[in-house]
């Protein structure tokens, strides 16, 4: 057992690296690997090589790798966390809440690309926050659940509102929000986004433990001396600081989140959370990869092609889940 993980891992791994190199290949202008690499290394390449590698694909590339990893991790979290399959980043209202939060300013036609992040990181923690207040207070997980799925739906007629009353252009810059992207991060915004992301990792590290308990259910976990509220504060803020900054740089990004844990203990037959968390990680960072090279191929937004990914093994899981219920 412990040689096949090894195996997989490994296979994910070089899976990674191929993905990411292939990413800094295709584009408008196909680049072979060899001028890729020198590009990297510091080699012999020509100057319009180095600059489009440098400057521009290959923040791209570590944007798909940062946000496969953030989304993936965070829906794990919230599926355990939740007991239920079809729970995913966005559940507690992380996606509504920046929603709203770039509605605010790119309605109201204030929307730079500084505003638009910032909006949408203030708008998931905010929402985040109130769901965290109401969780220290109510012990029923479910319900706390239901309550983040209200506020979406809440939030959701608000951004609706707006956008009805919204002038042309300012509607056309928030529906291109949404449909995610991954190449409008800039350098800067990477350099928050990034140490945000390995912050929500380390804590995601934390609750591995506390995940592990929770398989068996709150009570067992309770007996067994976990601290329920502060493990939950802890799984909502590595969720936020991970499925929220992901939403806040590049829009949300539907079904990495929902699909991709499913997938990782399919491979590795395994639901021991110091397990499955490195191995969604790095399954969600290649599946990501993966998708942003079909969407440069086929020139669609990156939310169209996790969608045809995604939706197949949502369908598969709430065929072959015996919790859901027709």
């Amino acid at each position: 057992m412990q040689t096949r993980l090894i195996i997989l891992y490994a296979l994910l791994s070089a899976l990674v690296i191929i993905l990411f190199l292939t990413d800094l290949m295709i584009g408008a202008v196909n680049i072979p690997l060899a001028d890729v690499l020198a590009a990297l290394t510091g080699g012999d390449c020509t100057q319009a090589t180095a600059k489009i590698i440098l400057d521009i694909r290959l923040l791209k590339a570590l944007v798909a790798l940062l946000a496969g990893i953030a989304l993936s991790v965070s829906g794990m979290q919230m599926q355990t966390l939740f007991r239920n399959p079809l729970a995913g980043p966005y559940v507690l209202g992380v996606s509504s809440g920046a929603s709203l939060g770039v509605a605010l300013v790119v309605l109201a036609g204030i929307g730079s690309s500084i505003s638009i992040a910032g909006s949408a990181w203030i708008g998931a923690a905010s929402v985040l926050i109130v769901i965290a207040a109401i969780g220290h207070r109510i012990k029923d997980i479910m319900v706390i659940l239901i309550l983040g799925m209200m506020f979406s739906s809440g939030i959701g007629a608000i951004v609706q509102i707006l956008q009805y009353i919204a002038k042309e252009e300012s509607l056309k810059m928030f529906i291109v929000w949404t449909m995610g992207t991954l190449g409008d991060v800039t350098t800067q915004q990477l350099a928050i986004m990034f140490p945000s992301i390995v912050l929500g990792l380390l804590l995601a590290i934390l609750t591995v433990k506390p995940l592990n308990l929770l398989l068996f259910g709150e009570e067992y976990a309770i007996t067994m001396g976990l601290n329920i509220k502060r493990s939950r504060a802890l799984l909502f803020l590595s969720t936020t600081l991970l499925a929220g900054t992901v939403t806040a740089f590049c829009g949300p990004i539907g079904f990495i989140g929902l699909a991709i844990p499913h997938v990782a203990r399919m491979l590795l037959q395994n639901s021991d959370h110091r397990i499955l968390l490195p191995g969604t990680a790095l399954l969600g960072a290649s599946i990501l990869l993966f998708c942003d090279i079909i969407s440069k191929i086929l020139i669609l937004p990156i939310n169209a092609i996790t969608a045809l990914l995604g939706i197949p093994i949502v369908i598969w899981v709430v065929l072959c889940n015996k919790n859901i219920t027709a």
